[in-house]
């Protein structure tokens, strides 16, 4: 098993300049669009770490979608100009968050499913959205 781990770890610094170079390079919509990818991507990850029975990794990959969550998403959200629309997904978000926090506790993969559910159809209206490129 251990002749995996560079390559394993090559994977991840390439993942994490991806990422990077990504974030460094994004517009501020593109930017709410990788919070949605994050998020979701946690979810799928934990939900394979319940499937194999990796507590550890599951609990991990929750924690990331919750910060991505609550310090990206919601952080994100301007009540001001937003009004009852940012409310809205405050809301949702709030309830999304506590759903994780459930799907963690009891390792309930219902849950987590819910939450991808509730999660994909508002990234796919904000990638919907997306403003036209400025010349």
């Amino acid at each position: 098993m251990t002749m995996f781990a560079p390559f394993r770890s090559q994977a991840t610094a390439y993942g994490h300049v991806q990422v990077e170079t990504g974030v460094s390079g994004a517009d501020p919509h593109k930017l709410v669009e990788m919070l949605y990818d994050g998020a979701i991507d946690a979810m799928a990850r934990a939900r394979g770490a319940l499937a194999r029975g990796d507590i550890e990794a599951k609990g991990k990959a929750i924690g990331q979608a919750v910060r991505i969550i609550e310090e990206g998403l919601r952080a994100a959200l301007n009540h001001q100009q937003g009004g009852e629309v940012a409310e809205n997904l405050n809301n949702v978000y709030l309830y999304i968050t506590a759903r994780l926090t459930h799907a963690n506790l009891r390792n309930d993969d219902a849950a987590l499913q819910e939450c991808v559910k509730l999660l994909t159809p508002i990234r796919e209206a904000w990638v919907a959205m997306k403003p036209a490129a400025r010349p």
